[in-house]
């Protein structure tokens, strides 16, 4: 099962449709996480989430949905296997991801399945999760990680370059 997380920063861009058309025909994914479509169900300029999946692959259920989180029941269509899905796209503020961390918690609580969270939490848990910019703030790294140790999560990795994203700045610039 191949799954793509893409911050699209916008999927009303000019190059969206054939981007996702290049992704599909080059990875052939089961599953597909859109963030930052900035189209729907966006708060001003940032936000939305799409979750997109192959329905000859995979059973979807929608469990539920907020500003920053769909979750979902995945099943095999070869199989009796199920887990629960999350699409995160959490806010910049943190009033709103402290929403989020309790929304987690109420998902961890109320399932008991197998479950992977995906997409951007817009928080680190330490200095080595970003570079330049101002240092890691302990208050809210301390509120991520307390979700993290009450879900039970952990971190499984990534493949690719540690630090990826531009936004088009100069090298000196970047964070």
């Amino acid at each position: 099962m191949k799954i793509i997380v893409w911050n699209c920063r916008g999927a009303l861009n000019l190059n969206f449709g054939s981007n996702v058309a290049d992704l599909v025909r080059d990875y052939s994914p089961t599953m597909m996480i859109v963030t930052e479509t900035r189209v729907g169900d966006t708060v001003g300029y940032v936000g939305g989430i799409w979750q997109l999946w192959n329905s000859e692959a995979v059973e979807f259920t929608h469990l539920s949905s907020m500003e920053q989180e769909i979750h979902a029941l995945v099943k095999l269509s070869c199989s009796n296997f199920s887990w629960i899905i999350s699409a995160i796209y959490a806010s910049p503020r943190l009033a709103k991801r402290r929403i989020l961390w309790h929304n987690l918690s109420l998902v961890n609580a109320t399932y008991n399945l197998p479950w992977i969270m995906l997409g951007d939490f817009n928080e680190v848990l330490s200095g080595e999760e970003k570079l330049g910019g101002r240092p890691v703030n302990a208050y809210r790294a301390r509120l991520f990680q307390d979700c993290i140790n009450k879900c039970g999560f952990m971190d499984i990795g990534f493949s690719g370059p540690r630090f990826m994203w531009s936004n088009l700045q100069n090298l000196s610039d970047l964070i």
